[in-house]
């Protein structure tokens, strides 16, 4: 499959990660959307949990986050990323499923090795208190 058969969703998605732009999750997720976290054992229910993880997680890895590879079929997706966080190699997957009207319905991230995603847990920790402190996260 060429790049410009990527499915709908799939291309938001990198123009949101792309544009560092969380408010485009908005459009992207649908409302009973469940996000399944490396470092949270119970799936977090709802568009409200979903888009606080997902803007976290765009803080945190953003900056040196890099697709790398990705499959895809007619209503999911698994894109293979790296990223470096304080310096720690930091490999992982985004596996979305979405539903008929191209909303995602289930953001699963998977992450590896250990250091990796303890640095993860631990940055993502401070910055989703952080958001909840303050109204509008310092940039």
């Amino acid at each position: 499959m060429a790049m410009t058969d990527q499915p709908a969703p799939v291309r938001a998605w990198h123009a949101l990660v792309e544009a560092q732009d969380p408010a485009r999750l908005d459009e992207l997720l649908a409302g009973d959307v469940e996000f399944r976290s490396p470092a949270v054992f119970a799936p977090q229910q709802g568009k409200a949990l979903t888009t606080l993880y997902l803007s976290g997680a765009l803080v945190v890895l953003g900056p040196s986050l890099r697709y790398v590879s990705e499959w895809y079929d007619d209503r999911s997706a698994v894109l293979e990323f790296e990223a470096s966080l304080d310096g720690i190699y930091v490999q992982g997957v985004d596996m979305l499923r979405w539903n008929a009207e191209g909303k995602l319905v289930r953001v699963t991230v998977m992450v590896r090795p250990l250091r990796g995603l303890e640095k993860l847990i631990e940055l993502m920790a401070r910055q989703l208190a952080a958001s909840r402190s303050h109204e509008t996260p310092a940039g």
